[in-house]
């Protein structure tokens, strides 16, 4: 689904450059179609040079030239930036965050009687390759033609899922937190082939086309992951015995404890800054 108007970013942080670098290249969207709000005018200046988008200061601008907004604050400040362009907001906006932890209800609540629909989506940052994952969970009065609009700025840039908002802390715990522990495992297995003798760049080589080779298979989908396992592994040979190394340091169960504690941590993060916010809304 193309976009008839322009689509605006408040905050061009990583993710939001990730988003720009994805869609335009995926060609949805054309950088003079793209309106950014920063105040680092050395972000402004980067996204202005590398992608050829148009960069502001102030929000409002972007809110006044754009009806499709991506909010890509960091929480914190996520109340702030809405409540000084709460004037700007109207009945046509389609409001998308992707500010990790604030639930529908704060964001809605912070737009309320504007009119403004709110889509809270938890992405990651293989979309800056085109690979993200990403879900989505629509707020009230968001229309069929509002969740397409924000489905195909996702699925520009990987794929995406339309879940409940119950699930975004699990979404968050497994792809959103997963990169960094592929590329934990990543690191680890070049440094193995280090120690057992092969040069780094050699073994940097093969580890990161072992793992890109692996996931392909993976993704076509004609076998269980657990049966592409099998097919490695010959009884008594290499890759049984390094198994069984991994069973012994419990590498099955260390992965769902990073995911569950991710998405624990995740969900306390969310109360915390509601928490954070709602005693700001009392100082005022």
């Amino acid at each position: 689904m193309g976009f008839s108007g322009k689509l605006g970013f408040v905050g061009g942080g990583l993710m939001a450059e990730a988003l720009i670098k994805g869609i335009t290249g995926a060609g949805l969207v054309k950088a003079d179609q793209i309106l950014v709000a920063d105040p680092s005018s050395a972000r402004r200046a980067l996204l202005q040079k590398d992608y050829n988008v148009s960069a502001v200061s102030e929000a409002t601008a972007v809110w006044a030239q754009c009806k499709v907004v991506v909010l890509a604050v960091k929480p914190q400040v996520v109340g702030a930036v809405l409540c000084e362009s709460r004037e700007a907001i109207n009945a046509t906006h389609l409001l998308i965050s992707i500010a990790a932890g604030i639930p529908l209800s704060v964001l809605e609540g912070a737009v309320s009687g504007r009119g403004c629909r709110v889509i809270r989506v938890m992405p990651n940052t293989p979309a800056i390759v085109l690979k993200g994952a990403s879900a989505l969970s629509p707020g009230q009065g968001v229309s069929p033609e509002d969740l397409a609009v924000a489905t195909s700025i996702f699925d520009a840039v990987g794929v995406s899922f339309v879940l409940d908002e119950s699930s975004l802390d699990a979404v968050t715990g497994l792809s959103g937190s997963g990169p960094a522990y592929v590329f934990t495992f990543i690191e680890a297995l070049i440094d193995a082939g280090v120690k057992v003798g092969l040069a780094r760049p050699v073994a940097q080589t093969l580890a990161l086309q072992t793992v890109l080779g692996s996931v392909l298979l993976a993704l076509d989908g004609t076998r269980h992951p657990a049966e592409l396992r099998a097919m490695v592994t010959s009884p008594g040979g290499t890759t049984i015995a390094g198994l069984h190394e991994l069973e012994k340091g419990a590498f099955r169960a260390l992965v769902t404890n990073a995911v569950e504690a991710a998405t624990n941590r995740s969900s306390e993060l969310g109360r915390l800054v509601v928490s954070g916010l709602g005693k700001e809304s009392q100082q005022k």
